[in-house]
């Protein structure tokens, strides 16, 4: 397989307003906020294994996982700031924390090791001691990145030995594999930060062992059923499913991670039900907004073409893993319409979960919110500031300083640009910038800084219907292949291309079978899909009926930040002819008004609102 690479996250500068800004929010307000809840509520204590039944903030299965999602982001925010001495000082005393906490065999669990050490490995399908585990690898293999310090990876290096010896194909070892993936995808970075391939084997393993009959979880526990089996992708072998089941979080971390096992063993069969996965998600089970799972039961995907809107899941944590599971086929394939979902759920369901201000989150990502919505669990009208499971925040502290990886890739002699977004990349000796003020403007000019011979490849995003392309003033006639254009010669220094991708306002519809979606219409403009808001429109968004043929234009979205784009048109307002009733046979009227509608990942960011992103329209 001839592979692309995600760039370091250092090696690349976003300028732009609407990304730049989040990954700015990130280091400022996220992380540190992040740092303070866990602090408030016992997650860094734990480390210090000096609670005692009767104290207050008594640990939890998933607790050490929040923690080093927040370590991942920090070590990331310290390579993109390395002048920031002092939370790269405060980054190293929590790993000395962390490190501290490991047992002589190399375990590494806080709530084991303190609340329940007789009960280590005794519920693989519950607990989470290898999702644990699999994030604190994730967070080694990043503090080594960033500092070149090897203090952490070598305690998760001696961790992941000691799982090795827990687990595997060997009579006397456990031939299980994690409840909660997240573990197999970790070990294969650690394999290729290490160069150890015992890593990669225990993670193929790992994913080669999981659904095979007879199967590890029923033994464990015989009264599991299909249905709590399917809840963890472990019904049946990887390699025969085919349609994205269960739990969303989870499987699209173990997708993410059968795809890493699929590509360093080219094992094209693996590969193949990572493809059918991904159009199982992309082409039946995924929300226009990039979302992913329909039901807060189980947390799940249900079955195809059910999407309810004013119940969806849309876990904020799904969404990244969706762009982390794209990334990695985009890389692998160099077709472009995975770059296409990975930007669709990047800036709509991924954004959607954050405030501008970096400090309230939505862990469930309506799509349909009105004043009798019915909150319960994790579904909120309002971003909270933190969760008791607080795996959404904490994802968002890792997540964003990468923003601008997604948006760049490598190979040999190549660089490749998946996402436009305005910034600088140096990396090799070859250096870059774009320009422009994508997504909400079409015009990107690319200008190259240093002179050498090499591939550049550009995007032409799915939705672009046409584009212009120069170089340096001169038209550029070249085709997309596979969803880029790309060109090699001997660049010269102040070499410029000037692409222009046109992005009119689109009107959507979704298939005839979400009933959810009949009759209505979704508006999108380049990546971005829009939705109407109450702040704008008023508490009468289902009576609004959109006019589709009356056109719409663009205007600056008020008291949103500068650069931000609304569409605005016309429709019909349906009068409430119910006078009080809850049925009613009276025809209701229809009058003129107008809508302004904006960026779905902006909503709720002007106070609490309706919203609503699927339209009746006439």
């Amino acid at each position: 397989m001839k592979n692309c690479r995600s760039l370091p996250v250092g090696s690349v500068r976003l300028a732009d307003p609407f990304l730049a800004h989040r990954v700015e929010a990130d280091y400022r307000v996220t992380i540190p906020t992040s740092i303070d809840k866990c602090r408030e509520t016992g997650r860094i204590d734990s480390f210090r294994l000096n609670w005692k039944p009767g104290m207050p903030n008594r640990p939890h299965i998933f607790w050490d996982s929040d923690f080093a999602k927040v370590i991942e982001g920090m070590c990331y925010a310290v390579a993109l700031h390395p002048e920031d001495h002092r939370m790269a000082a405060e980054l190293d005393g929590y790993i000395d924390l962390i490190v501290s906490a490991q047992q002589p065999d190399g375990y590494l669990n806080t709530y084991f090791t303190q609340v329940a050490p007789a009960e280590r490995w005794k519920n693989i399908f519950d607990w989470h001691e290898l999702y644990c585990a699999g994030h604190l690898i994730e967070a080694a293999v990043a503090h080594y990145e960033a500092t070149g310090s090897r203090k952490f990876l070598d305690a998760m290096c001696r961790c992941a030995d000691y799982i090795g010896t827990v687990f595997g194909p060997e009579a006397d070892r456990m031939h299980g594999y994690p409840g909660h993936e997240e573990l197999e995808l970790a070990l294969c970075k650690l394999a290729d930060a290490t160069g150890n391939d015992a890593y990669f084997r225990l993670a193929k393993y790992f994913v080669d062992e999981r659904g095979k009959s007879p199967n590890f979880f029923q033994q464990e526990d015989p009264g599991r059923n299909e249905g709590q089996l399917k809840n963890r992708q472990a019904h049946k072998p990887v390699r025969e499913q085919r349609d994205a089941d269960g739990h969303s979080v989870r499987a699209l971390y173990l997708y993410a991670g059968m795809a890493d096992v699929a590509e360093r063993s080219n094992d094209v069969e693996l590969l193949d039900a990572c493809k059918a996965l991904f159009d199982s998600i992309a082409e039946k089970r995924m929300y226009i907004t990039g979302g992913c799972g329909s039901t807060l039961i189980g947390e799940a995907f249900t079955v195809d073409y059910n999407l309810p809107n004013d119940t969806a899941y849309a876990e904020s944590c799904a969404s990244m893993a969706l762009v982390q599971f794209a990334k990695r086929l985009l890389n692998i394939t160099r077709q472009g319409r995975y770059a296409d979902v990975m930007e669709q759920a990047l800036y709509n369901g991924v954004l959607s979960g954050i405030s501008l201000q970096g400090s309230e989150f939505f862990y469930a990502n309506l799509l349909e919110v009105s004043s009798d919505t019915f909150t319960y669990g994790h579904i909120r009208k309002e971003r909270q500031p933190w969760f008791d499971c607080s795996c959404c925040p904490t994802s968002f502290c890792r997540f964003l300083p990468q923003l601008g990886s997604f948006a760049w890739s490598e190979a040999e002699n190549e660089l490749r640009l998946n996402i436009p977004a305005a910034g600088s990349v140096n990396r090799n000796g070859i250096e870059i910038e774009v320009g422009g003020s994508y997504p909400f403007g079409g015009e990107i000019p690319v200008t190259v800084k240093s002179a050498g011979n090499f591939r550049f490849a550009l995007r032409i995003p799915g939705w672009c219907r046409s584009f212009r392309l120069t170089l340096n003033g001169e038209a550029v006639s070249a085709a997309p292949e596979n969803g880029y254009i790309t060109l090699e010669r001997n660049w010269n220094a102040g070499d410029r291309l000037d692409l222009t991708l046109d992005m009119p306002v689109e009107v959507v519809r979704a298939n005839p079978a979400v009933t959810a979606d009949a009759g209505r219409i979704a508006l999108m403009r380049g990546p971005l899909v829009y939705a109407l808001e109450s702040t704008d429109n008023g508490r009468v968004l289902s009576r609004l009926l959109i006019d589709t043929e009356a056109g719409f234009t663009t205007a600056p979205a008020p008291n949103l930040p500068d650069g931000v784009l609304a569409i605005r048109g016309e429709a019909r307002l349906e009068s409430d002819a119910s006078e009080g009733r809850l049925y009613y046979r009276a025809a209701p009227q229809l009058e003129k008004a107008g809508f302004t509608a904006i960026p779905y990942a902006l909503w709720q960011n002007r106070g609490p609102a309706d919203l609503l992103v699927w339209m009746r329209c006439r």
